[in-house]
This record gives C-alpha cells, structure tokens and sequence, in this order.
C-alpha cells in the first residue's frame, strides 16, 4: 500500500501541474509573428515520444560529470542504484532492484551492451564484474528501465539494458579528411586520483575512418566524509580503444565497422572479498582482471528502400579474472575451513561469449497504419572455465525476434514485441563429473505497448510485458535449476508533457511519470531460510519521474525521482521486504548556461533512509554537487575545454542503500581537454 499511496500521490501533482502549464500556454498563445527564438536547452533531454521508459546520455553529458566508472556515469537516472559504483572492481549496477548485489556481481537481469556486445560475468562471489571498462570510450549511453523495450536486445531482463556506444574517428573529423588529436587529463583530490585520454582520429578519405584512443586511469584508497579510508578502493585501470571503419557502393550504402576494445588492472595485495564485507577472513589475493570486445559490423543501407536496412553484428568478449592466494593473510589459516577459502582465491575464472546478430528494419504502410519493424536473428554461444565453486560449461543459444511500431496518424502508436529463443547447456567435465548436466530450455517471451499523444502535448502509454531468465552455467550443480527458468512479468503506465512558449518565449517543459508493477517467480537466482530454499517469488512496484524546464535566457531545471516498495516471499509463503530494495531517492539539478561559454550547475540528491546488503538500516542522506564548464570561444584558451567539479561539497558520510561500504567524502575534480 505504500507504494501506492505515493503513486497516487504523485501522479495527482504531476496532472495538476501539466493542467496549470496547459492553461498558461493557451493565454499567452498570440497569432502574431514573435520572430526567431533560441530554445532553452537542460543538462538531458527527457525521451518523452516513446512509451518505453528509456534514458539517453550523450557526450556533452559523459564529459561535463567527469565520472571514474560507468556506474557513476548512470547513477543519475531513475530507478539505477549503484553497488560500490566509485570503483571499477566490486562494483555494479542496479535497476529496479535488480542486477548487482552485495553478494555477486549480478544476477543476470540486467542486460549490459557495448557496441551491441554481450558483456559481463555469472554469480562471481564475492569479486562478479558486471562492466569493467572505462567511461572515456564511449560517446553514449542509454538506460532502458524494465522489461518493455528489451526483447530485441536479450531475454530475463527484469531491471533493464544498459547500452554503450563507442567513439567513433568521425565525431572528431566531422566526417571530413584529415587528423584531429584529442587529450583529456583529469585529476580529482579524494584518492590522489589521475586520468589521461589520448584519442588520435584519421579520415583519410570520407569512406574510411579511424580511431585509436588509450586511457590510462589511476586511483589510489580514497576517503569518506569521516576521514576514514574506503577499503579495496584503490585501482589501476589501462584501457584501449582501436575502431576502422570502410564504406563504399554508389551511395556509400554499404559499411564495414571493426573494433578492439580492451581493459585491464593489476591489483596486488588487495582483499579477496572486494565488496568489503568479511574483514581479512578471505585473505588477500594477488589479481588480475581482463576484459576483451572485439566487434565486426556489416551494414547496408540502399537509398530509396525502405524495406531494407540490414545490421549485421559479430561481436566476442571475454572476461579474465585470474587470482592467487597471498600467503599469511586469512584469519582463517590452520582451520579446516581454509582449505576451501585457498581453492577460492588460487582461481581463474573465465568468461567468453560470442554472438552473431542479424537484423533488418523496414518501414512500409498498410492501409491507414505505418510500420516500423524491426526483426531478426541472434546465434549466442558462451562458455565458461572451470573453477572452484563456479562449474564450467557451455551455453549455446538461438533467438528470433520482431518489434514494430505501428503509428496510426499522428498520435497513436502501438509496439507489439516477441521474442522465441531455444537453450542448449551442459558442463565441461565427464560423464561421472559433478555440473555436467546437459539440458535444453525453449521459452517464447513478448509484450505490448501503446502510446496515445494529445495535440496540447501531453501523452499517456501503456504496456505489458513477459519474459524469462534461461539457466546459467553458474548453476549446473543444481539439477532442478537446469530445467526451472525464473519467469517475470511488467505492467507500466504512465503520462508525458513536452511543449514549448509555456512561461516565457523560446522555454521548453518535458516531464515523463512512469508507474510499473514487477513479478518474479519460479526463483533460483535468490534464497533465504533453514535450510537455504529458494524464495517463492518477489514483488515490486515504483515510480519514475523525470521532468525538465529550460528557459532561453540559459537557466535550466532538471529534476528526476524514484520511489519504489518490494516485498520478497520465502518458500513458505512468508512476505519481507526485499533485500535488493532500492531505497526512494531525488534528484535536482539546477543550472545556467553562459552562451556557448559557460555552463554552471548545482546537483543535489537525497535519499531516505533503508537497508544495507546485509540487511541492516542505514540513514538517509543528501549530497551536493557543483559542476562548471568552461569552454572559451576567443582569446589564447580558445578551443580548450575546462570542467570542475566538487563532489559531495559538506564532506557527508554516507552508505548508500545497496552498498557494501561507505561512498566517498569531498571530492574535487579538474579536467582540460582540447582537440587538434
């Protein structure tokens, strides 16, 4: 009932305030010529034209919040919460409840994309990386919430898709011969912290591109707003992008993209247990993690047909995680449990998927409908090493899937979605080795969603959808597992505003509010009790809202908030809340833009109080941030790109919800940047 009280609550403002704009935009409607306006212009621009509950970030955005992780970079989206975000090891990310959590990197329903790659480890416990890799490669990032909108992408997305995109050599040359050379140098206060991007984009011709960009981040321990240091803190992080991209026919309709994409850290010393939560029983470890994208795109686009525009995507990633126990340092040694925790830390676990993706849109008409169909095929194989406690085996996967959009007019738009995907796996050992079942899983998924748009500029949407998480490797060991896959089910509704001239001439309103109800059943990714029993299932329901006004004078509002209730049943029937429950949280950002010169921001975002990983209550919290961007038009800086940043201005010590640890104090950042 909590959860719906403040639905409720919040859905009646949001309809009072988008009926006191309408009414405002009809009295200063004048049939008069007001000449040409420059339109006010936020931090984000809100997805207001589509019923999936989507969030898009793009450069100027990567670039202004100066994040150390990826997980930092989204954290500013409804309904993401991070687990350990500041750093790029026993960290991750959470949607809707769903993902990373205080034990293992992830459960497997949050689906994470680069350049359409598959990415990320199994239950690693203890140490899982669901994205390891560094936020300067890439140009764009977009956060699907949910499962609506998924099924072209993957299936058993309970909490959502997250989707990198990297540079690309035109970004830099705009599309014209010649070189440009990008250097970016960070430095940030709290952990000493040091970051260098070296991009280097060649056109030698405007069919064929590259790129090559190195970063190299560096992080020793930081501290929280006690003054205390934040354990396993402390990182390493080379990384290397190298992408060439060929485009030739008549039109340049076809294209060729390949690329590298490649992270790696040396940590030596350093705790097992990188979540931070088992002291020193686990010992020390030393440890070296490796991740590997390689992708090949083909691509053709005939001008004048619409019926065809063909993606073909080959896409193989690897995650390395290779550790040895460091001598002397488990309390544990001598007790007849460290012969289990050494076969923990002396492991290799290795992750490889490859995937083929073959997808064609088309746009065609019947009757007074348009349709704008995606569909495709997707062969998946991934394989994994064998270590202890974590079996391997390979999991080889066929899909089908078709999404259309069908528009009716001007205002209504209904998505039918469906996605069929067959699962073929077994274990690596013999036949008398233990987690070497050999099973086959079909499940048949989908979902549909409307949206109906006002001409006054309001919007309300609908949608349903279902789908299924197929079994993991991780779980080979536990037969019933192998042919039981979890199964959820999303229902979501909501209503949109996006005008402009409502306040004042050239302004701009977005404002999106999303509600959603979530169910999980047929469970194995989560178990509680006497013994341990899978629990019976998981509910939750929430609401997302995200709203901006930009005025075109440069101020700007943007304001997004997430308020969720969960409740998770054991086997037995018994209800709690639900130990992935994100806590309600806010956040504001109010700023002025300078012409092209200046951009300055203050963000501040509060949380209430909730339950940590263990389930233990933390406090709530608030945390400010200023940002500024300096970006010089004329004069000797001409062309350089200045950014500052101050996070959590007061030095507050806090633990977010989900974490395991406490997050960092006072942080002040710098950045210069220029292209050449």
């Amino acid at each position: 009932m909590r959860a719906r009280t403040h639905i409720a609550g919040l859905l009646g403002t949001a309809s009072c305030l988008g009926l006191m704009a309408s009414m405002v935009w009809a009295q200063e409607q004048d049939d008069g010529f007001l000449g040409t306006l420059e339109l006010g212009e936020s931090k984000r621009e809100i997805q207001t034209g589509t019923a999936v509950p989507v969030t898009n970030i793009d450069q100027e955005e990567i670039d202004d919040r100066q994040a150390n992780t990826v997980a930092e970079l989204i954290d500013s989206v409804p309904g993401v919460t991070l687990v350990n975000g500041s750093t790029p090891q026993g960290s991750g990310i959470n949607i809707r409840g769903y993902g990373a959590n205080g034990t293992f990197g992830t459960d497997q329903k949050v689906l994470i994309l680069v350049d359409g790659a598959t990415t990320g480890a199994e239950e690693l416990y203890r140490i899982g990386n669901q994205l390891f890799t560094d936020p300067q490669l890439y140009k764009s990032v977009s956060v699907i919430r949910g499962t609506v909108g998924s099924f072209e992408y993957g299936s058993g997305v309970v909490g959502g898709v997250v989707q990198l995109e990297t540079k690309d050599a035109s970004d830099f040359t705009g599309g014209e011969p010649g070189f440009r050379f990008r250097q970016t140098l960070e430095g940030y206060s709290n952990g000493s912290g040091f970051a260098s991007s070296s991009i280097l984009a060649w056109q030698p011709n405007r069919q064929t591109e590259f790129l090559f960009n190195y970063t190299y981040r560096d992080q020793s321990d930081q501290k929280d707003g006690n003054g205390d240091t934040i354990g396993n803190s402390a990182f390493t992080l080379p990384s290397l992008l190298a992408k060439g991209k060929y485009s030739f026919g008549d039109n340049l309709e076809h294209s060729i993209t390949a690329s590298w994409n490649q992270s790696t850290s040396e940590e030596r010393d350093v705790p097992y247990d990188s979540f931070g939560t088992t002291a020193d029983a686990f010992g020390n470890v030393d440890r070296d993690i490796e991740t590997r994208i390689a992708v090949l795109r083909y691509q053709y686009r005939p001008a004048g047909n619409d019926l065809v525009d063909l993606d073909v995507n080959l896409s193989y990633s690897e995650q390395s995680i290779d550790s040895s126990y460091v001598p002397g340092s488990s309390s544990l040694e001598g007790t007849p449990f460290f012969p289990g925790i050494r076969a923990l830390a002396d492991a290799t676990h290795n992750y490889e998927t490859t995937k083929l993706t073959i997808k064609n849109s088309s746009y065609f008409q019947t009757g007074a409908a348009s349709h704008d169909l995606r569909f495709g095929v997707e062969f998946i194989e991934r394989e994994r090493l064998d270590a202890p406690s974590a079996p391997g085996g390979t999991d080889r996967r066929v899909a089908l899937f078709a999404v259309d959009d069908i528009q009716f007019g001007d205002q209504l738009t209904v998505t039918p979605a469906l996605r069929y995907e067959t699962q073929d796996i077994k274990g690596n050992g013999d036949a008398a080795a233990p987690f070497n079942g050999s099973y086959d899983n079909d499940a048949l998924m989908g979902g549909l969603s409307a949206r109906y748009e006002f001409a006054s500029g309001f919007a309300v949407f609908a949608g349903g959808a279902y789908t299924e998480s197929l079994p993991i490797i991780d779980d080979l060991g536990t037969p019933l597992y192998m042919t039981q896959p979890e199964k959820s089910r999303t229902w979501e509704a909501g209503i949109s505003y996006d005008s402009g001239d409502i306040f004042a001439a050239g302004d701009v309103v977005r404002a999106k509010v999303n509600v959603y109800s979530t169910d999980l059943w047929d469970i194995t990714s989560y178990v509680s009790g006497t013994p341990s029993l899978p629990l019976s299932k998981v509910e939750t329901e929430g609401v997302e809202i995200e709203a901006s006004y930009a005025h075109a004078t440069g101020f700007y509002v943007d304001f997004n908030a997430n308020i969720v209730s969960a409740t998770e049943f054991s086997a037995a029937g018994i209800g709690s809340p639900w130990r992935n429950e994100p806590t309600d949280s806010a956040r504001i950002t109010l700023g002025k833009r300078f012409g092209e010169t200046l951009d300055v921001s203050w963000e501040i975002f509060g949380a209430k109080s909730g339950l940590d990983s263990s389930g233990d209550p933390v406090g709530g919290y608030g945390v400010n941030t200023l940002r500024a961007t300096y970006l010089p038009q004329e004069g000797a800086l001409a062309g350089f790109e200045l950014r500052a940043g101050i996070e959590n201005i007061f030095d507050k010590a806090y633990q977010p919800n989900l974490s395991t640890r406490n997050s960092p104090g006072r942080n002040f950042k710098l950045t210069v940047a220029k292209t050449f």
